[in-house]
């Protein structure tokens, strides 16, 4: 884990979700275009469509609802879709340029700045942090199952 989480809240912060997003990124890294959009489960869910679906709910809560960026909220079932035209390399590319611009975005504003969200009233940096912590960790569970499926890889930074 780079970074550091023995130091302050925000800094714990930012190293646990980096890390994630790094778990996420690592398990896509060298699957074929075949294997990223393998299906191994009855749902849409695929490694390819994770790292769309991510890319695209990092630039929801830090741009859009951090940064008050008008943008039109992606929908759900539709956020893990990926065209044809779409490969690995191109989605892990926009997902780290996704992650980038949320770094970007949350380097402006201290724990405490408060936006207004349509459903829950209000968050704070701290609350976006701590739920894509626990967003992107989810995901990449569900990563770390999907590549075991494709090709027997397991582990976090395989």
């Amino acid at each position: 884990m780079t970074g550091s989480v023995a130091g302050g809240e925000r800094q714990v912060l930012e190293t646990f979700l980096d890390y994630q997003r790094g778990v996420v990124r690592r398990k896509a890294a060298g699957l074929t275009e075949e294997q990223a959009r393998r299906r191994h489960v009855p749902s849409s869910t695929t490694m390819a469509g994770l790292l769309k679906h991510l890319a695209l709910v990092e630039d929801n809560w830090f741009v859009r609802v951090l940064g008050q960026q008008p943008s039109v909220l992606p929908d759900p079932e539709v956020s893990f879709a990926v065209d044809e035209e779409e490969t690995v390399a191109g989605l892990i590319a926009a997902y780290e340029a996704a992650c980038a611009r949320s770094r970007e975005s949350a380097a402006g504003y201290p724990l405490d700045h408060v936006v207004p969200h349509a459903w829950l009233g209000q968050v704070s940096l701290r609350w976006i942090l701590t739920h894509m912590i626990e967003e992107t960790a989810r995901h990449a569970g569900h990563a770390d199952i999907l590549r075991e499926l494709t090709d027997g890889t397991t582990g976090t930074v395989g």
